[in-house]
């Protein structure tokens, strides 16, 4: 599947991303600025925030009760649609999915 991670100058970087893998790994491994992941996917730092983009926000879902707190200490302002990118799995549903990486 494709993700396109939209950075906040205007920069886009796109990749394949295997089936299973999180949002998280994959900005990683693709080396995604703004998506740093410190606690390694756990739920525990916040440093995955992402915005989904309008067109994928019912797709990629809303974030459960302690991503949703998690949420509240993101570096940049907390959207409607923010995520922490640790907890969407890439699956078939999601290609073409696009994110939004906010100035932290």
């Amino acid at each position: 599947m494709r993700v396109t991670w939209k950075l906040a100058d205007g920069r886009e970087i796109a990749a394949e991303v295997a089936p299973g893998l999180s949002l998280m790994e994959a900005a990683q491994a693709n080396n995604v600025p703004g998506v740093i992941g410190e606690c390694g996917g756990c739920l525990s730092c916040a440093t995955c925030h992402v915005v989904v983009d309008p067109a994928w926000a019912e797709r990629t879902g809303v974030p459960g009760e302690f991503e949703d707190a998690m949420l509240d200490i993101t570096a940049a302002e907390r959207q409607p649609r923010s995520r922490l990118s640790c907890q969407i799995e890439a699956h078939h549903d999601l290609d073409g999915l696009v994110l939004h990486v906010p100035e932290a």
